[in-house]
């Protein structure tokens, strides 16, 4: 549902494939699905070892990790929206003179000096990692963040939530744990995004919801249902058919 912890420690090897290689399995750094070494996997008529099938099902699943990664939110890509659509046409083989052309803007000589901004910031990034990674040595006040989930619809200061931060609003309004009866619903952007988040995650992955079910669900969480169900739609939790009929936890 989240770019996980794991997500970010990620090698730049590792992200560029789009999944990870640990003891006894591969995970995809995307959605988190694995496959078992030594497990032999079939698609249609076709048989996999564990590796291959993972990337097979980066490529059924995600398409590709560009499009995955190019579909984020600016706040995580730290792209604007005419950077986005430079980048995925220049993934897409577009000449200069195409790119020009599908735009509307410029000439040609003006994507090659678009070429030249992103290749800037290609530098910039590389010299900004180098830095953080050498004040990882010397910085031990730094605090512990929560990820910020992949679906998230607005990203902006709610999402700002340490791991002790994020302990406090549970207890607070989960009194009796995560799993019990939310007390009240939080007044403030931060501690909804908290108790959305927990809620959320009592929805299995892959499983498709019909409405009662939804409503049964959240009612055991809290009694205004339809509050809640609107609140983990709006901040990217789950998603729905558009006449309602089915629910479905967002990857």
């Amino acid at each position: 549902m989240g770019l996980s912890e794991t997500f970010w420690n990620a090698s730049m090897e590792e992200l560029k494939r789009g999944y990870i290689e640990e003891n006894r399995h591969y995970m995809c750094l995307l959605c988190g699905k694995t496959t078992e070494k030594g497990i032999v996997y079939q698609a249609e008529d076709v048989f996999y070892e564990a590796e291959r099938y993972m990337s097979l099902h980066i490529e059924n699943e995600h398409k590709s990790v560009f499009d995955s990664l190019i579909d984020l939110d600016k706040k995580l890509t730290g792209l604007t929206d005419h950077q986005n659509r430079l980048l995925r046409l220049f993934y897409d083989g577009k000449s200069d003179a195409e790119v020009q052309k599908d735009m509307g803007i410029g000439s040609a000589s003006t994507i090659r000096n678009h070429r030249f901004a992103l290749k800037e910031k290609e530098r910039q990034a590389k010299l900004f990692l180098t830095l953080m990674e050498l004040l990882k040595e010397k910085d031990n006040h730094k605090p512990a963040f929560i990820d910020i989930h992949k679906t998230a619809r607005m990203v902006d200061d709610r999402y700002n939530v340490t791991k002790e931060e994020n302990e406090e609003i549970l207890k607070k309004f989960f009194p009796e744990g995560t799993n019990q009866q939310l007390k009240s619903f939080p007044p403030k952007e931060k501690q909804r995004l908290v108790v959305l988040r927990a809620i959320a995650s009592r929805f299995k992955s892959e499983k498709i919801y019909g409405e009662k079910e939804v409503n049964q669900l959240l009612n055991d969480a809290y009694h205004d249902y339809v509050l809640l169900r609107r609140y983990l739609i709006e901040y990217g939790f789950l998603d729905r058919k558009a006449d309602g009929s089915e629910y479905w936890l967002k990857k």
